[in-house]
């Protein structure tokens, strides 16, 4: 009978302990923080929100389409500041920042202390690499915070590979963080895509390689015609018309098609203002991914891709042109390759897309007041001129405007500290000025921004966008419709107004459930939550928050 029960007793211990030791390597299965395998987050450079269903139903089933009936959309989502530019954009969707703590206060801007110019990722510093030109003395050292980019890689102890590429520059340094692996960009002068020696000394062989097969030439060979009989388009009725739209050097008008195998012999650029730019950019992102394993490392790895073609031909040829429609819907095309390129190499449920865009754009205002909506260009070099000379008067001094870049009076402190002038009082009299001007809405000293008569959303905004040390000293805003540093063809940005803030952000992928939402989403909201998917820190300067509905 003992030796029963000792058996007995010996069988319940050791079921014990196998159970035991089944939920410690249960346990231990878990203790992995589940990731996906690798993140691309796509700007899609001056893409309103509006494109998605503008025109949704030519789009195909997996691009657009994709994301939308795969993923989640903040319908309504903008961004947190002015100027609304594409330095400043791509910097806020990654840092989780503003231009008043990231301090890329727009593609150029002025160091207030000196007067000098900066572009916003000049660096003399570096050299070019790929190409003898200048293009590539470029690097992220006049970005003030981090990336979720960079946290990625402090998370994972660098092991996470990082790539940033953009036809820009900005577009690829920006996203991509201090700490890289790699940005590249596009040369012009010699069609190759290019690096400095801020990341690395020579190009990797899958990148020269890539740029042996003179991709550039090869699209450009082919001319831009529309992908559909130019009769069957949305903007057909108002195509053409130079009333609107630029036409391409070279050309007679702005019709289709677009002769660039004339243009390329002379400046490899010309894929810029064609889909072109838009397909030869992840013709390298499915390089890149292939040659640097991208999604198959050990920890999750990050692709940061700006699709810059949409910018440039918006500029040229305006929202309205059936330019820009057959751009969206060859991108469409580009897009659902791209993600079944992605399906199958990183795997179908592996990887998390997010797909945004730095800013929007307005109406051509030609085309607006011929529809009798109110609207009109506000000439910025008059109104420096004009502003300078009624300064000159009083104080008896020139130049004291140094420029009216980014909607902003940007002083000659050199003059003004010389001749021991009264800044506010300098301040008072340009805004009495300006605010008299018929385009000009409100005139806003902007360490006063906080206090002043304006709407709330307005002066949240003048108060994000303003860096003490890279920001004028008055906020010009102008009336809604009017624009400024463009033709009288074609479109650009850089307001509060919806047009320029309202973006697109969908997220599809690993982590992300189907739905959407209209709630309020900050462009500041995006790397957050990118944190919270990857269970990291957010940025050192995020002041946004993750989206609930999606890291539920």
């Amino acid at each position: 009978m003992k030796l029963k029960c000792l058996s007995i007793a010996l069988l319940a211990l050791t079921t014990l302990a196998a159970s035991a030791q089944t939920k410690k390597t249960a346990i231990a299965a878990t203790t992995a923080v589940p990731r996906p395998k690798l993140v691309v987050g796509i700007v899609v450079d001056q893409m309103r929100w509006d494109y998605l269903y503008r025109y949704y139903s030519r789009y195909q089933s997996n691009g657009f389409k994709r994301l939308l009936n795969e993923g989640f959309s903040c319908d309504n989502t903008n961004l947190d500041y002015i100027p609304t530019v594409t330095a400043a954009g791509h910097t806020c969707i990654y840092t989780g920042t503003v231009p008043a703590i990231h301090g890329i206060a727009g593609n150029d801007f002025i160091i207030q202390a000196t007067g000098q110019s900066m572009y916003c990722t000049e660096d003399a510093t570096v050299k070019t690499v790929g190409s003898t030109s200048v293009a590539g003395q470029m690097s992220p050292r006049n970005l003030l915070t981090t990336t979720v980019t960079d946290e990625l890689r402090l998370a994972t102890n660098f092991k996470a590979k990082v790539i940033g590429i953009s036809l820009k520059d900005r577009g690829g340094i920006l996203p991509a963080g201090h700490s890289a692996n790699a940005a590249y960009w596009f040369d012009d002068a010699t069609g190759n895509w290019i690096t400095s020696t801020y990341y690395m000394n020579s190009l990797p062989a899958w990148v020269n390689n890539f740029n042996q097969q003179k991709n550039a030439e090869k699209y450009l060979k082919q001319d831009w015609n529309t992908l559909y009989p130019v009769n069957t388009y949305d903007q057909s009725t108002e195509d053409n018309s130079p009333r609107y739209e630029g036409k391409p050097k070279g050309a007679d008008a702005p019709t289709m098609p677009v002769k660039t195998s004339a243009m390329y012999a002379k400046d490899y650029g010309a894929i810029r203002t064609t889909p072109y730019g838009n397909s030869i950019t992840l013709d390298l992102a499915k390089e890149a991914i292939e040659n640097e394993k991208l999604g198959k490392n050990t920890v999750t790895d990050f692709l940061a891709l700006s699709l810059s073609s949409t910018d440039y031909i918006g500029h040229q040829y305006g929202i309205n042109a059936v330019e820009t429609e057959d751009t969206y819907l060859r991108l469409d095309r580009d897009l659902a390759s791209f993600f079944t390129y992605l399906d199958n190499t990183v795997g179908k449920g592996n990887y998390t897309v997010f797909l945004t865009a730095d800013h929007g754009a307005a109406h051509n205002p030609t085309f607006l007041t011929d529809h009798n909506i109110p609207a009109g260009m506000w000439n910025e070099a008059a109104a420096k001129n004009e502003l300078n000379k009624q300064l000159l008067g009083k104080y008896k001094a020139d130049s004291l405007v140094l420029s009216l870049m980014n909607y902003q009076v940007n002083f000659n402190y050199s003059a003004i500290n010389r001749l021991h002038l009264d800044e506010t009082e300098l301040k008072n009299d340009c805004i009495k000025y300006l605010e008299k001007q018929p385009a000009i809405a409100f005139a806003v000293d902007m360490k006063k921004a906080a206090d002043a008569s304006i709407p709330v959303a307005l002066r949240t905004r003048i108060v994000n966008g303003y860096n003490a040390d890279r920001s004028g000293s008055v906020q010009i805003v102008l009336k809604p419709g009017w624009f400024s540093g463009h033709g009288s063809t074609g479109t650009t940005h850089g307001t509060w107004n919806p047009y320029d803030t309202h973006i697109p952000l969908v997220f599809m992928g690993w982590g992300i459930p189907h739905g959407h939402t209209n709630a309020s989403i900050h462009m500041t909201d995006i790397a957050p939550t990118v944190a919270a998917l990857l269970h990291i820190q957010t940025p050192n300067g995020t002041i946004g928050l993750p989206i609930v509905e999606i890291v539920r």
